[in-house]
């Protein structure tokens, strides 16, 4: 023992470590009810649908793909945090989340309120409610983009809607009444045309709630600021008139012929020329909102840039005749419904603007689908495709070659 350690007791002089725990990130659920302090300062029941609204957004957003009920999973957590600790924020978040959470959370959040009601103040707003008292429609002259107003009596629900390979919500907003007086007044000179009309408040919510299911769809979600702020008031606002999916039944056979046979008749009666209409009619009965022949420059985009190149398969003749055909057909859809000239020659010249990015992608093989692939080995090969037995050979060596490759991966 040293002389310096000598009486002193055994660890004495040593440095003493503090344990230390680990620190618990907070739920989402925990900083809800936290912030909910705020709502009992709110006297507007539309700020406190917006809040609301806001935090749900953020779990749905949040959510990995498969997990279907991230909404409810947050309605839940916070009523566990405020049924153990009765408080009037507490109360507040409750009510708040149920002015605007999904049908399947309502018996949970009246039961929990009804609980909290017993020992706590009620917030000013618990019992106020909205009513839709007028509607309108602004849709452009290629049906491709809408915009729907919804008149609330103390504000509008706005909506744009984009209608090009599939209905999409871009944007929701808040606005004040009146804004759709102000519509036709906040155009500018030179935009595509988008007249507006007052249409039923019930088809203007099911147009919402129809379009916002098929974006609910889309992976990943759609991120925009505004639209997770608002996508919990706009579904609660509009669920109810949730319209039945539509059936898809594609165009009739004898439409699609009359349609092929006016077109050659003004162009070029070709087979090339035949064979590229049967692919536009594909295009546009599957992926234009007015189908067939509601074609629009973003619809040109996309149809050379994306559909073309992953889904047809095209030879040297209906290459060659491809830029001639597409401006022809255009024109011809789009003169057949109706619209101006001086709209159709935007459409056209999306030709130009987009065929070098198809011709750069239609030789690319990684992007192409497997019908295309498959056509393009019946072709190498020789096969008739009217030759049902060889092309399920083809098929099945080509889905055994993808197998193989899946494992080797």
């Amino acid at each position: 023992m040293s002389p310096k350690s000598r009486g002193r007791p055994a660890g004495r002089g040593k440095a003493k470590t503090r344990r230390q725990e680990p620190v618990r990130s907070l739920r989402p659920s925990d900083r809800l009810v936290r912030a909910a302090h705020d709502l009992l300062t709110y006297t507007d029941p539309l700020e406190v649908e917006q809040w609301a609204s806001g935090w749900l957004g953020q779990a749905w957003l949040a959510a990995p793909l498969g997990d279907r009920e991230p909404e409810g999973t947050l309605c839940l957590e916070v009523v566990g945090r405020c049924s153990t600790r009765p408080s009037a924020h507490g109360l507040a978040a409750v009510a708040a989340l149920r002015r605007v959470a999904p049908p399947s959370e309502h018996t949970l959040l009246d039961e929990t309120i009804d609980m909290l009601r017993q020992s706590q103040p009620a917030p000013p707003w618990l019992d106020a409610a909205f009513a839709p008292v007028r509607a309108f429609r602004a849709v452009d002259v290629y049906d491709s983009e809408r915009v729907l107003f919804i008149e609330y009596g103390t504000h509008t629900l706005l909506a744009q809607i984009l209608a090009t390979g599939g209905t999409f919500v871009e944007k929701l907003s808040l606005l004040q009444v009146g804004a759709a007086e102000a519509w036709d007044r906040a155009r500018e000179l030179g935009e595509v045309p988008m007249p507006i009309e007052e249409v039923p408040v019930t088809d203007a919510l099911a147009d919402l709630a129809g379009s916002l299911r098929y974006t609910d769809m889309v992976w990943p979600r759609h991120d925009d600021e505004d639209f997770v702020d608002l996508r919990a008031l706009a579904w609660a606002r509009s669920r109810a008139y949730l319209p039945e999916r539509p059936e898809f039944e594609p165009l009739a056979d004898g439409e699609r012929a009359e349609l092929v046979e006016a077109f050659v008749e003004l162009t070029t009666d070709s087979e090339a020329y035949r064979s590229l209409a049967d692919l536009f009619l594909d295009y546009g009965d599957g992926y234009l909102n007015n189908r067939p022949l509601g074609w629009s420059p973003d619809a040109v985009a996309m149809f050379l840039a994306d559909w073309l190149p992953r889904k047809a398969f095209l030879d040297a003749d209906d290459r060659i005749a491809l830029p001639d055909a597409l401006r022809g057909w255009l024109r011809f859809a789009l003169e057949r419904r109706g619209v101006a000239d001086e709209w159709i020659t935007p459409v056209t010249a999306m030709v130009d603007t987009w065929l070098p990015q198809f011709e750069h992608a239609v030789d690319d093989e990684t992007s192409w689908g497997p019908a295309k692939q498959i056509a393009a080995e019946l072709q190498a090969r020789g096969i008739d495709p009217r030759d049902k037995d060889a092309v399920n050979e083809v098929i099945g060596q080509f889905n055994a070659e993808r197998l193989a490759n899946r494992l080797r991966t």
